[in-house]
Formats: structure tokens, C-alpha cells, sequence
């Protein structure tokens, strides 16, 4: 970009909205970023904690990155609750794991449903009035117990429980206009291995996975989801032919997730950086094989000489329709603009103490848990 279009007074730019997903190093845009963000096949931001100090600097800095660019590129960021919560002070509250929402199913399922509307109203309304689109929230995955990269992040091990308590978070983000993001198809949680830093193979069947895992996606929580992020994992034993993780797969992508689920909303490809994706090449070749497969953005995090890398090599043409549903994306309609006037709003004030209230019933060990153990540096 030229030192002319770098003149403030030149945004926004008007560009539709690419189809790459990337991240920025600090608390605030250099010049080098904001000519980043305003190349054309760029269309969206992923924040991080080391994004955020405060609610004031948060808000600059996503008002920054909106002023670009019109229609404003997508914001989005890793907030689930738990261990995985970017921002936990100073107009965040600090949400439970899913599995306590699981638990206490087990003993007043009433309450369980409320609980995961209000923790999802509240996950909303504080990020929207941050001028955040997107969380990539709730984890689907089954809770077998067993793997190092989901652990709490799970709402329980019956399927029938994760939909109904995920279609109820749902519902409360989407009461403050905020699109849910459902990770990570078809399942992560079988398996033991991280696919932050191992290439994890689940060696079940399709129909185990069917019934099971895809469950959750079976339910009329999928049409609610604004988006869809598919796992870094392996199933050489669900998927014909040659198998590789399904971000990469037309299989899971196309033929079962978009033809036999009817999902229309947009298929968000996980850390295209991370270990499980990097059986597909060097960074432009692992953008590419994302594209086939059927992912409409792709995230490359944490790595800004890669990006730099992909915009120089070459990335793939999206279609029409990726472009459409990137395009549909519409910014939250935060009920008040202000963070700190959310404590004179009843409807907050109320789910926030049904939130705190779960996250009161949290064990010590669990609550403890480092966010850096678990998806504190790329999307989840």
C-alpha cells in the first residue's frame, strides 16, 4: 500500500470482505497492520489476551480495526469460558467451564438451561459492547474424559445434553444479535492427543461418529450457528479413501456437513499453524488444501512472516457463495454502547448473577487451570 492510502483520511476503504482470518501483534494497529487489514483477500481479525489490558484500550482498538474498512472486517476471538477466555477483568466477567453447566444438568436441568442462556447473554453483551462479532463458542465436542485438548471445555458425554445445553448459550448470544461458532466437527473429543501440538487420529467408523460425536450437529442447534470450525484431527476409518484432518476434507466438509446436514452458515478453518494442520504442506498449500475442502475463511495465527508469505506466493479465488456468506455477516447489536452501563441494565445484571452462580460450583483445580495450557495463543 502506498505512503497516500496510508493517510488516515482515506479510510475506510471499501472492499468485500476477503476470505483470510488473521491476527495482530498488539494493543494497537502500526501502519504495517492497517495496510495489512486492507489488502482485499483479508476479511476478518482474531484477538487474543495479549490483544487486551483494559475495556478502553479493547474498544479503541477494535474501533481501529472497523474504521479501515466498510463493510468493517469481521472481529472475532476465542471466548468460551473457563480456560479458554481472553478477557477476564474490567467490563469481562469471568465465565464458567462448560462441563459445571453439564453438571449441574445432572441434578436440575431447568437450571442448566437457564444457566447456559445467561452465561451465553453475557459472553455476548460484554463482547459486542466491545465492538466484537464473533466468539468461537461452544465447543461440541463429546466429554469422554479423555483428551488433553477439550477437557472442561465440554458441556458432558451425552450428546443430547451438549446440543440442548449448547442450543440454549446459543440462544442467548443471539438474543444480543452475536453469531456462535460450533467447533470442532465432526469431533475432537475421542481422542487423547492436542492437535495444538500433535496430529491426533481417531480410529473409530463413520456410523460411531455419527451417532456420537455429529450428534450435536444433528439437532436444530446446526441452523442456529452462524458458523461451523472443523478439527485438526484424522478418521482413517470414517472417511473413504486416502484420510487426512477434516479442515482438509471435502468428505466432512461438502458431502457431510454442507449436503447431508444442510448447514449453510460458514465453515471457519481452525489455526491453519497448528501441528494437526501441518500434514498439508507449507502455509500456502495448507490455505489451498482449506479451500477445496469447503472452508469459507481461513485462520492463520500467531505467524505475521507467514501471512506475509501467503499475500506474496498467491491464495485461492473464493466462489460467490463463500463470499456471500462472509458478506452476511452482520456487526452485534450491543444493547448499550457503554461496558460500564451494563450494571444499570436489569436483563445483564440478572444473567450475570446466574453466571456467577455456576461458576461458583466450580472446583478449585479446574478453575485454576491456566488459560496458557489450553488454546491461549490460536483459535480453538
Amino acid at each position: 500500500m502506498s505512503r497516500k492510502s496510508m493517510n488516515p483520511h482515506t479510510f475506510p476503504v471499501s472492499l468485500p470482505r476477503g476470505a483470510l482470518m488473521i491476527d495482530v501483534a498488539g494493543l494497537t494497529l502500526t501502519d504495517e497492520e492497517r495496510a495489512r487489514l486492507c489488502d482485499p483477500r483479508v476479511g476478518g481479525v482474531i484477538l487474543f489476551a495479549r490483544n487486551y489490558t483494559d475495556s478502553a484500550q479493547l474498544r479503541a482498538l477494535a474501533g481501529e480495526i472497523r474504521a479501515l474498512r466498510t463493510p468493517a472486517l469481521i472481529i472475532a476471538v476465542d471466548h468460551e469460558g473457563g480456560r479458554v477466555q481472553r478477557f477476564r477483568t474490567d467490563g469481562f466477567t469471568r465465565l464458567p467451564a462448560m462441563r459445571t453447566l453439564g453438571s449441574l444438568w445432572a441434578h436440575d436441568q431447568a437450571g442448566a438451561l437457564a444457566a447456559a442462556r445467561a452465561v451465553g447473554f453475557v459472553l455476548a453483551t460484554e463482547l459486542a459492547a466491545h465492538g466484537i462479532d464473533l466468539s468461537f463458542t461452544p465447543v461440541l465436542d463429546l466429554d469422554y474424559g479423555c483428551s488433553r485438548a477439550i477437557g472442561s471445555r465440554a458441556f458432558h458425554r451425552d450428546p443430547a445434553v451438549v446440543a440442548a445445553l449448547a442450543l440454549s448459550l446459543v440462544t442467548g448470544m443471539k438474543e444480543v444479535g452475536m453469531g456462535a461458532v460450533g467447533k470442532h466437527f465432526p469431533g475432537h473429543g475421542y481422542v487423547e492427543a492436542d492437535s495444538h501440538h500433535d496430529i491426533p487420529v481417531d480410529e473409530r467408523p463413520f456410523d460411531t461418529l455419527w451417532n456420537e460425536d455429529m450428534a450435536p450437529y444433528r439437532h436444530e442447534l446446526l441452523q442456529q450457528l452462524a458458523g461451523v470450525m472443523p478439527a485438526h484431527v484424522i478418521y482413517p476409518h470414517a472417511e473413504p479413501g486416502k484420510a487426512g484432518p477434516a479442515g482438509f476434507s471435502s468428505f466432512w466438509l461438502k458431502e457431510v456437513l454442507r449436503e447431508r446436514l444442510g448447514f449453510e452458515g460458514i465453515i471457519f478453518s481452525d489455526d491453519l499453524n497448528m501441528a494437526g494442520a501441518l500434514v498439508a504442506g507449507d502455509v500456502v498449500e495448507r490455505v489451498a488444501a482449506a479451500a477445496r475442502a469447503g472452508c469459507d475463511m481461513w485462520l492463520v495465527c500467531n505467524r505475521p512472516d507467514l501471512v506475509a508469505e501467503l499475500l506474496s506466493r498467491g491464495m485461492p479465488e473464493i466462489d460467490p457463495a463463500t463470499r456471500a456468506r462472509l458478506a452476511a455477516v452482520p456487526a452485534p447489536r450491543p444493547w448499550l454502547a457503554d461496558p460500564l452501563a451494563l450494571a444499570q441494565h436489569p436483563p445483564y445484571v440478572q444473567a450475570r448473577e446466574k453466571a456467577l452462580a455456576v461458576l461458583a460450583l466450580e472446583s478449585a483445580d479446574d478453575s485454576a487451570m491456566a488459560a496458557a495450557t489450553i488454546g491461549a495463543t490460536r483459535p480453538g
